[in-house]
């Protein structure tokens, strides 16, 4: 392939990069800026609260914007068929996500006041992140990098802007800070309003497959067609947070908010990390993977190959560093009240080659029906890191949980890996 053949794609990945690396450095400070103004015990009441609306957020939409993505790569423009069902289907999986959380927060024995408040406060939160997640589909889409790129820096902004203001607020404490991210997230709904009613109404831009034709022939499927569709994407969206996130929610209620605290803030480091293979992976190939597995499969297997060197070797150069460099950067940005972080970040240093690599291994499970499964490796994945972690955390704390991370990593890569050479290899042959 020529150099200018390559130049459009390097440029839209360098952009998404930039904007990437502009948020995880929002984030990151916003992380910092929290951790050090509410200290390790209320920083992790508010780190825990948000992880288990974390957690809960995905039932809304169920893993739709990850199935449209599939939809219009295969189906081209006859995939608008499917906005009518997915309207319906939106409304009633937002609702079971708020209801999940609310009924925690009210009925859950483990909960007290202070935390009922706090995950109260960030109910709003769903909505936001489901706002973001549609219209980041809809501009993969499109291909409007720029705009995608602008799009994915509102709620690090937002939520840097809450924890600035918390500096200089009388009461800073972790109701307020919930507060703040709510506010954040109604704020980016309200935000996405005109651009969801656009594609409710087929207005989409779609790139790859030619002009609109004149006239569609669509009939419209029904809710459970759409479910038997979209349920694979549903499932492992949901237990992606459980897998990635649940570590900070049992430190809480298995230890103490202190160690949520603090392994909280070594998450946010890796959560700046893991940005880098989602933006390349989920921002700008994922569209092409779906339209290329079907319609182009030596160049899928081309970008298969060359993803999966490059991620490998990126995620070595970033894990080094963040072993290396942990123990002088995190006391100094977050104090001595965090002085045990650098050690579980020196664990969790393993991880990122291995979520590199398999983010890459990966990406040739997100088409046509080996979504399936890759549910089921995310299944086993998910299982293996919540039972490590309700074994460890009791006797080791933070240094258990962290230790439970690595091997359900390794579990995810290797599950991956398997998945990709057993049955999507069989089935498509380079």
């Amino acid at each position: 392939m020529s150099v200018n053949a390559w130049r459009p794609a390097a440029t839209a990945i360098s952009l998404l990069w930039l904007a990437t690396l502009a948020g995880a450095g929002m984030v990151f400070l916003a992380q910092l800026l929290l951790a050090r103004r509410l200290g390790p015990e209320e920083y992790g009441l508010f780190a825990s609260s948000l992880a288990t609306v974390s957690v809960i957020a995905p039932l809304a939409g169920f893993g739709l914007s990850q199935f449209r993505l599939k939809a219009y790569g295969s189906e081209g423009w006859q995939a608008d068929r499917w906005l009518r069902p997915a309207l319906r289907f939106s409304t009633f999986t937002g609702a079971i996500a708020i209801a999940c959380v609310v009924a925690w927060a009210v009925f859950g024995n483990a909960v007290d006041d202070a935390t009922q408040r706090t995950l109260l406060l960030l109910v709003p939160v769903i909505a936001g992140v489901f706002a973001v997640d549609l219209v980041g589909s809809k501009l993969r889409l499109e291909e409007r990098h720029r705009a995608l790129a602008g799009w994915q820096l509102l709620m690090p902004a937002g939520r840097l802007a809450v924890a600035t203001t918390l500096l200089a607020w009388p009461i800073a404490n972790a109701s307020a800070a919930a507060l703040g991210y709510g506010l954040v997230a109604l704020l980016i709904g309200s935000l996405a309003m005109p651009q969801l009613l656009a594609m409710q109404r087929g207005r989409i831009e779609l790139k790859g497959h030619g002009p609109r034709p004149p006239s569609l022939e669509l009939s419209s499927p029904g809710a459970m067609q759409l479910w038997s569709q979209a349920w694979a994407f549903g499932v492992a969206a949901v237990l992606y947070p459980v897998f990635f996130q649940v570590s900070t929610v049992l430190l809480k209620y298995l230890h103490s908010n202190a160690q949520a605290g603090h392994y909280g803030v070594a998450l946010a480091v890796m959560t700046a990390l893991y940005l880098f293979p989602a933006t390349v992976y989920q921002k700008y190939l994922l569209s092409r993977l779906h339209r290329w597995a079907v319609h182009d499969r030596p160049r899928f297997w081309q970008v298969y190959r060359l993803g999966n060197l490059a991620m490998f070797a990126a995620g070595l150069v970033v894990g080094l560093a963040l072993a290396v460099l942990s123990p002088w950067v995190i006391p100094w940005a977050f104090g001595p009240a965090y002085a045990d972080v650098p050690v579980l970040l020196g664990i969790l240093a393993i991880c990122v080659p291995i979520r590199f690599l398999s983010t890459a291994v990966g990406s040739a499970l997100l088409t046509e029906h080996h979504m399936r499964y890759r549910v089921v490796a995310m299944l086993l994945a998910t299982v293996v890191a919540v039972l490590l972690n309700w074994l460890a955390i009791p006797r080791f704390g933070g240094i258990g949980a962290a230790c439970a991370t690595v091997i359900a990593e390794a579990v995810l890569l290797a599950a991956m890996w398997f998945g990709v050479r057993h049955w999507v290899k069989r089935e498509i042959v380079p």
